[in-house]
C-alpha cells in the first residue's frame, strides 16, 4: 500500500479528478495549501504597496491505494495536471504501514478497496 501525495495547480483539479475516476482510483482527500517550488516570485500591488508574493495557491491530494493502483494513479495525475509550465506540481509516493476503515474495522488492502454499492 502507498500514500500518493500530489500538489497541483488549483485550476487543474477538475481534470485530475476526472482522470483519477477514469483510472478507477477512488477515495481521496483534498486540501488547499500554499507553497513554492521552481516558480519565480511575482510582485503585486496591495493597497498602494508593492508586495512580493512568495507563495502560490496549490491543491494537495492524498490518495491511499493498494499496489496495483499506484502507477495508474500517478499516470492519471501527470496526464491531467501537466501544463508544461513551471509550477505544475509534484507527486510523492510513500509506503503505508497500516490502514483501517473505521466503519467496518477492515484493514490494509480491504480498507483501501472501494466499497461495493
Amino acid at each position: 500500500m502507498k500514500l500518493i501525495i500530489a500538489v497541483i495547480r488549483p485550476e487543474q483539479l477538475s481534470d485530475v479528478l476526472e482522470a483519477l475516476f477514469r483510472a478507477e482510483v477512488r477515495g481521496l482527500t483534498i486540501s488547499r495549501v500554499q507553497g513554492h517550488g521552481g516558480e519565480m516570485e511575482h510582485v503585486e500591488n496591495y493597497r498602494g504597496t508593492t508586495v512580493k508574493m512568495a507563495l502560490s495557491e496549490k491543491v494537495r491530494l492524498e490518495i491511499a491505494v493498494s499496489e496495483p493502483f499506484v502507477r495508474p494513479a500517478i499516470d492519471a495525475i501527470i496526464e491531467a495536471a501537466r501544463t508544461g509550465e513551471v509550477g505544475d506540481g509534484k507527486i510523492m509516493v510513500l509506503p503505508i504501514e497500516s490502514i483501517y476503515r473505521i466503519r467496518t474495522g477492515e484493514s490494509d488492502r480491504d480498507a483501501v478497496t472501494p466499497v461495493p454499492s
